[in-house]
């Protein structure tokens, strides 16, 4: 909880950069024309100088706004007592909930974790399916064995929870029957003592065997394990102390505490491959992947097996062998590297089912950082996500909330609000989550809105996710999302004016922090792209820039500090943004391009692989271009005493070199490069061409014909005859 003299230096902070700007532009810009006039040069570079200033700054001031936000959520955040969520629970018949883990390629082992995290939520009914995106039938034999490891972890973890279900469900029915007779005795209350010992006996025991490979297993075992079971240890000494002092919970809170046992063992797991079938969509992305297994929920879906593959048809009623996915009133999307807290479920849903939040759609704990990470890069980039969790907590205090993909609970009745139907080949092929774009999340976050839901950010750290553990991998997750918020921005003006037209009011602080999410990292880019490398005037730098940029910069270190990271992380995120120079402009570029081009880019997974992940040699390559720019302009200015550029280049210098060294890795940096020149040069041998036999008439594809019908037949006998007529006349 912050202190009041925290919010006051934000209130400062806020006023000393807007005060700093308009000084720099009335006592620097101005001032410079008014007495010196100036060349079409010098007036060219003082208005690029000031628009790239502008733009810095006010991601800087955004920053501000935001923090600010979020420590005043946090100072009046109220945590639901435990047993108000009890009770609730118990009083109100809750929905179901599903969780929708996509998963492509994953490591078994990763996805286990995630798995079993949200096993044992505390939530009456909870369904989990592991939407696995391999390709069903690989040819390379290690392929299909990681894949077959893949399918049995939900198998496996249901049969690891069939003991304590059956224990602790048999235990709420005697005792449901008992309570309702007999009351509350010192039995009753020793029987449940016993559950919950045995519940924390079963958790130790797990966490006991549980091998412990690196920061991430250790997370599972320390917070998911242990933390559940030192809370329900908790319980059993509270129930221990009752006993000992004669003072016994009543009949209603016994039975809950039943209930909250069999309600954590109980979860429903299941698997679904949407590859195996021809009628669900192919595109090979998250959102689809997500997507299709939305489209089928609530509904009996029987195999069909056609001349195009297999088929999912509806049907009233199952049989055996049909696909019956039941329906649900939540939906919690989780990465399948992501971990959650014990109560994550719990406290997300009794928000959402509170009468004041029957507006809220999807409602979210941004992400934070496995502690502990053993490269440098990987602890540097969990500071900057530590950080957007405290920016994003910030936006909902100004209803600016914004998805963020890696886990939400999600009210379906909002997702068919947005739902987007297309027929194909017959098939409905339902859009829920748009994919036009790599952040499907941020994009879906403006098609909510538009259709009247909002979007909340609850304020505790209840969920956790990896983030890359080496510079390759990282290329591919920032290129990402870097990708795609230009496009976004028309679609959040078209919901800006209905929003008007309706006449509710847009408050200009929601608006400028939309903006900022959605094109700061494309305006940062290019505008850190001219302070390096264009030679502005000495005559355009003024300490009030400095001052502008500080209270950001001290923010930033406060919050670092507050997350459990040092203060002078500030410079490695800022070295760690100069080498991320070239892989964010080139995010913004795709952008650019799917914007002439109209079609979709490529979905690029993030790799979550054991080894090195290589990267691209561009991406490599220029923060070595940075570095030695900067020298020269550091030596250039140190001759011409121009100490203001002087300084600012041997800051970045030295800032990019540290950076290369502690995130790429001269020698990673070097094989790269290496295998950048050696992938350009290389040309694959193209394959050889072979005419196949001319078919005969025992070659037609019947079940293709009487699948397809006259059009495929007539194109199959077409190309028949083609072949044929060319075969006669090649020379022999």
């Amino acid at each position: 909880m912050p202190s009041s003299s925290k919010i006051t230096r934000g209130r400062i902070g806020i006023v000393v950069t807007i005060l700093a700007w308009i000084g720099y532009v009335v006592s620097t810009i101005i001032r410079q024309f008014i007495d010196y006039g100036g060349s079409f040069r010098f007036t060219m570079e003082a208005l690029s100088y000031l628009v790239v200033v502008t733009f810095l700054t006010f991601s800087a001031l955004m920053y501000l706004v935001a923090r600010q936000g979020a420590l005043i959520r946090f100072r009046d955040h109220d945590r639901a007592p435990r047993g108000m969520l009890d009770r609730h629970f118990a009083d109100t018949r809750s929905e179901r909930l599903t969780v929708l883990i996509p998963s492509y390629a994953e490591e078994p082992d990763v996805v286990r974790l995630t798995l079993w995290s949200a096993a044992l939520q505390e939530y009456p009914y909870l369904d989990l399916v592991l939407l696995i995106d391999d390709p069903p039938t690989p040819s390379d034999p290690d392929v299909l064995a990681k894949l077959e490891a893949t399918r049995r972890l939900a198998p496996d973890i249901e049969e690891a929870l069939r003991a304590p279900r059956e224990r602790f469900r048999t235990s709420l029915d005697k005792a449901s029957k008992r309570l309702a007779t007999r009351g509350v005795d010192r039995r009753a209350v020793t029987t449940l003592l016993a559950d919950y010992r045995a519940a924390v006996t079963w958790l130790e025991d797990m966490a006991a065997a549980e091998e412990v490979v690196d920061h991430v297993s250790e997370f599972f075992v320390d917070q998911v394990l242990f933390g559940l079971a030192n809370e329900l240890n908790l319980t059993a000494i509270a129930l221990q102390a009752a006993l000992d002092q004669g003072g016994l919970p009543d009949a209603d809170r016994v039975e809950e505490l039943h209930r909250r046992l069999a309600w954590t063992f109980r979860a429903d797991l299941s698997s679904f491959e949407r590859k195996r079938y021809a009628s669900l969509s192919n595109e090979a992305n998250k959102a689809m992947n997500v997507n299709s297994y939305l489209g089928l929920m609530g509904h009996v879906w029987r195999p069909n097996r056609t001349a195009a593959g297999l088929m999912l048809d509806k049907v009233e009623e199952a049989a055996p062998g049909d696909v019956d996915i039941p329906d649900s009133g939540y939906v919690l999307t989780l990465d399948a590297d992501s971990q959650l807290l014990r109560d994550y479920c719990m406290r997300l849903v009794y928000y959402l089912e509170q009468t004041e939040n029957q507006h809220v759609a999807i409602i979210q704990t941004p992400y934070s950082s496995f502690r502990g990470a053993p490269t440098r890069i990987e602890r540097i980039a969990g500071a900057s996500t530590d950080l957007q969790h405290i920016l994003h907590q910030g936006k909902t205090h100004h209803n600016a909330t914004f998805w963020v993909g890696a886990n939400a609970v999600i009210r379906k009745r909002a997702l068919e609000d947005i739902v987007e139907v297309e027929n194909v080949g017959g098939y409905e092929i339902k859009t829920y989550i748009q994919d036009r774009t790599v952040i499907e999340d941020t994009e879906s976050s403006i098609d909510i809105g538009t259709a009247g839901w909002s979007l909340v950010n609850y304020p505790e750290r209840l969920s956790y996710s990896a983030t890359p553990p080496d510079f390759g991998s990282l290329v591919v997750q920032r290129r990402r999302w870097a990708n795609g918020g230009l496009l976004i921005m028309p679609k959040l003006w078209r919901q800006v004016r209905q929003r008007r037209h309706s006449r509710e009011r847009v408050h200009l602080t929601e608006l400028a922090l939309r903006v900022n999410y959605m094109g700061s990292i494309a305006w940062a880019s290019f505008g850190l792209m001219f302070l390096l490398f264009y030679p502005y005037d000495s005559r355009l730098l003024s300490p009030l820039v400095l001052v502008a940029a500080l209270p950001y910069f001290l923010a930033m270190g406060s919050d670092l500090r507050a997350c459990g990271h040092r203060f002078s992380d500030i410079f490695r995120i800022y070295g760690f943004n100069l080498v991320l120079l070239p892989v964010n402009l080139a995010g913004v570029l795709k952008s650019i391009q799917q914007a002439f081009t109209g079609e979709k880019i490529p979905f690029a997974r993030t790799p979550k692989v054991r080894n090195r992940t290589a990267a691209p040699a561009l991406h490599v390559l220029v923060p070595y271009l940075i570095v030695g720019f900067s020298i020269l302009t550091a030596y250039r200015d140190f001759n011409h005493q121009n100490w203001g550029n002087f300084g600012f280049a041997v800051f970045n210098a030295v800032l990019a070199g540290t950076a290369i060294r502690a995130y790429i890795g001269v020698r990673a940096s070097l094989v790269d490069m290496g295998l950048g020149v050696v992938n350009w040069l290389f040309v694959e041998r193209r394959p050889q061409k072979v005419e196949a036999p001319p078919p005969t008439d025992t070659a037609i594809d019947w079940a293709s014909i009487l699948y397809y019908g006259d059009r495929r037949l007539a194109r199959d006998l077409r190309r028949r005859d083609d072949r044929r007529r060319r075969l006669r006349s090649a020379p022999r």
